[in-house]
């Protein structure tokens, strides 16, 4: 699951101890485990190997160049969303053509800029982009190459804020208007600068079965054997990610489950095979470090008021997430053995987990058994690799947080931690 572990009642990210990365670093910090960065990318590497699968990590999961050259040296590519994004697999020494480009309304500008940095392909989303890349492409005097991000209408069965491969979300183009607007491309002058090669669907978020994936790609290999029949050849399917993380610890599938069911579709087909990954690979790589500030009572209530809020992991306000809480000094009588919501050990208080952030939304957790907890302590959100430090803001006018990446008994600052200054510097620079 993670390279994090109570010895002797403290926390360690592999070798080295959370409570002596707070007192260095401050707080609230991001902690990162390189150890459990590449074991994951390694794990979905092994399961997959039959396919041999270009690994494209989401880089909107967990983006500091850091961590995205660790990934880079491991052999991964790059799903972005954003010229932005493209900017920071750069910074990271990444190759541009490793990189697949989705999102639905990709602008001129970044169109350019993907074009020129020379990516491997673009998930075009909708009919109006594919026009708009071709006159983009032949203006720059250079032909892209092009997957149709198709949706399957598959319901994934998550949270239907992370639910993409329905039919009524913004996402993709349904599989019979998919087919048309292939023949109809393929036959057009437009068809000279781009490369329509592949098809690309992404059917969700934390998916925890593989129903929704055995269905997404029998019809999506339905639909090449279609275009197979009219004459027009795809030799590239990229399935997406969305693979679930655990959070709570049981709910989430193994790389290997995932890899049983979707192998067999796609094995023997001669067809290139990208994935996506991104909360699988990040998101039990990282936590949230933050101090309780007060302990207040109030009628029947207990809150711990602690200096890290929803500015910094917006995840159970936005989506109402599970996030594993619990001291990182516990004490030897007090080390978690798993990361369930009712856990309850004798002599633990009922207590809310909440930050700073002037919203009734903004908690970590509500009625959650805890140790006895004192102003000062510092508390570990688990499992906040994954859209938690991308996710941040300014709110309030709180600084980011520092992040640090840990690996085996060395850590190092990848991210300072946000100033004043921060704040107001796009502002004095006009």
């Amino acid at each position: 699951m993670d390279l994090f572990s109570y010895r002797e009642g403290r926390l360690f990210c592999e070798d080295v101890a959370v409570a002596d990365l707070a007192a260095e670093f401050g707080t609230p910090l991001y902690v990162y485990s390189a150890g459990t960065l590449r074991l994951h990318v390694e794990k979905l590497a092994r399961a997959f190997g039959a396919l041999s699968p270009l690994i494209c990590y989401s880089v909107k999961v967990c983006s500091n160049i850091h961590i995205l050259r660790l990934l880079k040296d491991l052999g991964c590519g790059f799903d972005i969303v954003s010229g932005g994004e493209l900017h920071r697999v750069i910074e990271a020494g990444g190759d541009p053509a490793t990189c697949c480009y989705a999102g639905v309304a990709k602008t001129d500008g970044e169109i350019r800029f993907a074009l020129k940095a020379g990516i491997k392909m673009f998930n075009v989303e909708s009919e109006q982009e594919l026009q708009t890349l071709a006159g983009l492409a032949q203006e720059a005097g250079q032909p892209a190459t092009a997957a149709l991000r198709v949706n399957p209408d598959v319901d994934p069965r998550t949270h239907r804020f992370i639910t993409t491969g329905k039919k009524e979300t913004k996402f993709g183009i349904d599989l019979e208007r998919a087919e048309r607007v292939w023949q109809d491309f393929a036959d057009s002058d437009a068809a000279k600068w781009v490369n329509l090669v592949g098809v690309q669907a992404h059917i969700g978020s934390q998916i925890t079965t593989v129903e929704p994936y055995v269905q997404a790609l029998r019809r999506i290999c339905s639909l090449v054997d279609r275009l197979a029949k009219s004459g027009i050849e795809v030799r590239t399917v990229d399935f997406g990610g969305g693979f679930g993380a655990e959070y709570e610890g049981g709910e989430a599938l193994t790389a290997e489950a995932f890899a049983h069911a979707i192998i067999p579709i796609l094995q023997g087909r001669g067809l290139e095979v990208l994935m996506e990954p991104g909360r699988f690979i990040a998101g039990n790589a990282g936590i949230l470090v933050t101090q309780v500030q007060y302990v207040k009572p109030s009628g029947e209530r207990r809150f711990l008021l602690c200096d890290a809020g929803m500015n910094h992991l917006i995840r159970p306000a936005l989506y109402g997430s599970y996030h594993h809480i619990w001291p990182v000094e516990a004490g030897e009588d007090f080390a978690p053995v798993q990361r369930t919501c009712d856990e309850a050990f004798p002599g633990t208080e009922v207590v809310d987990v909440v930050g700073p952030i002037c919203e009734s939304g903004d908690f970590f957790g509500k009625d959650r058994h805890l140790p006895p907890v004192a102003r000062g302590d510092a508390l570990a959100v688990f499992s906040a690799g994954a859209y938690g430090m991308t996710m941040a803001s300014e709110y309030n006018a709180f600084p980011r947080p520092a992040e640090v990446l840990v690996e085996n008994d060395e850590a190092r600052l990848i991210r300072r931690r946000g100033t004043y200054d921060d704040l107001v510097a796009p502002e004095k620079d006009v």
